[in-house]
């Protein structure tokens, strides 16, 4: 069929997935922030494993939703179920051109900066030339064209090869996790810290900055969820998908929390406050190296990335186009390579297109808070759906407690942001609705011409 996707992922490749999507900038400069909201080693670490088990209940969340409904597009599935077909594509919208195409975007561009510590002329923002058009103009610089050029490649690799773009995707993760095992094996064995920077006067932590802290925190373990994207092509689904989202989950939340130790180990809460990145802070401090060895590994991290999600994000516009909630050309896989190539191609070319303008960083602020809002909605959707059967058997409440965990930490982030910064979420939610109309024609043009497939959502029981 040219709108089905072949087996082709074991758990191993969802958990690479979620590694790769997981550790990025995040990890080496998050720390500062909550240094400053909670300037307490001991209550750093307790919400950092907060965090991780918020994590872990969403992960342990979508492994039911996984196995409820084992097809490609994560939370695109879960909201067509739970809520409808409009709910469902507004999250694949926000997908398409944010959450997705934004993150690549931005993640391509902070690797060529990273590039030119060692190649200063690639990033180069000098403008070569640029062609203006009535909403803005194409700006042509040395990084704009590396950052596209990188998008172009990962586009092509797991457009055109699938086997190959799975090993790349596998050797980038654990290439990054044995970087930073030897890096935290090597700070605590032989690293110049101490554990006197544990030791710290009675500081009353405010309840209000814990709960703030928890916002980067969050962010810093977003991609959590990544396998859930592939589920479809992964073999025995139903068995796997969580055996892939807990161990990938675990890995981290174990990462994180030797990570920050060790950073604490390294220096003192008063220098990590004031820390840019505290990844290079905290390796000077123990080996006297600093950005020499940060750099190679946000490199490496921002690859893995770049690859991640240029895997995850197509499978979301994919399963909406075979719905009939998107354009259907969009629903074709490769009849050679079993690969969604237009799909991946459409979100290469809107992260390209986001790199020339440079919009990324505007598109992500004001759609940021949705990241936490489908993920939580998507969660929620399990009462929506066993609404009957917790009627019936009481006894499944406890089965629920981390789905309710989670549904709860999420609502509480996101009313937080909104009211933090209404006015960012409101042109948040304009360009997230500014996708109905492609929604509705979609939706007319299904119905005049029905998808010939048989694993769609809207046909699944």
């Amino acid at each position: 069929m040219p709108n089905q996707l072949r087996p082709a992922f074991r758990v191993r490749d969802g958990v690479a997935l979620i590694v790769s999507n997981v550790i990025g900038v995040g990890i080496f400069t998050t720390p500062a922030i909550i240094a400053k909201l909670v300037p307490s080693p001991g209550a750093m670490l307790v919400l950092w494993l907060v965090g991780g088990c918020l994590a872990l209940a969403g992960a342990m969340s979508y492994a039911q939703l996984g196995r409820m409904w084992p097809f490609a597009g994560g939370e695109y599935v879960y909201l067509s179920k739970a809520y409808g077909p409009t709910a469902g594509f507004l999250s694949g919208w926000t997908s398409l051109i944010a959450g997705f195409s934004g993150a690549v975007a931005a993640s391509a561009v902070a690797l060529i900066i990273y590039l030119g510590q060692y190649f200063p002329a690639l990033a180069s923002d000098h403008s070569l030339f640029s062609i203006n058009f009535y909403f803005g103009a194409f700006t042509f610089s040395p990084r704009s064209l590396a950052a596209a050029a990188i998008i172009a490649v990962f586009a092509a690799l797991h457009a055109c090869n699938l086997g190959a773009g799975r090993l790349t995707q596998n050797m980038l993760a654990l290439l990054i996790l044995a970087i930073i095992i030897v890096f935290c094996v090597l700070g605590f064995a032989a690293g110049g810290g101490s554990w006197a920077h544990f030791q710290s006067p009675n500081i009353r932590i405010h309840p209000m900055n814990a709960l703030l802290a928890l916002i980067p925190i969050m962010f810093t373990y977003s991609g959590w969820n990544a396998a859930s994207y592939i589920a479809e092509e992964m073999y025995d689904t139903r068995r796997t998908i969580g055996r892939a989202l807990l161990s990938g989950t675990c890995i981290i939340v174990a990462l994180y929390a030797v990570l920050n130790l060790l950073y604490l180990y390294a220096i003192p809460v008063t220098t990590m406050q004031n820390a840019v990145n505290v990844g290079d802070v905290a390796a000077q401090a123990l080996f006297g190296v600093g950005r020499n060895f940060i750099t190679p590994v946000l490199i490496i991290a921002m690859l893995g990335a770049v690859s991640a999600m240029t895997i995850a994000g197509p499978r979301v516009y994919f399963a909406m186009a075979r719905d009939g909630a998107f354009i259907r050309s969009f629903a074709h896989t490769s009849p050679r390579f079993g690969t969604p190539a237009l799909a991946i191609v459409l979100q290469a070319l809107w992260s390209v297109v986001l790199v020339l303008v440079g919009g990324f960083e505007q598109i992500l602020m004001y759609t940021g808070f949705t990241i936490l809002l489908c993920s939580g909605a998507a969660v929620a959707g399990l009462f929506v759906v066993k609404r009957r059967e917790l009627q019936s058997n009481p006894g499944l409440w406890l089965t629920m407690l981390a789905p309710g965990i989670f549904t709860v930490a999420c609502a509480a982030i996101v009313v937080n942001g909104v009211v933090g910064a209404p006015k960012t979420s409101l042109v948040g939610a304009l360009l997230i609705a500014a996708g109905l109309p492609v929604f509705f024609w979609s939706r007319k043009r299904s119905l005049q011409h029905p998808v010939d497939s048989k694993t769609t959502v809207a046909e699944a029981s």
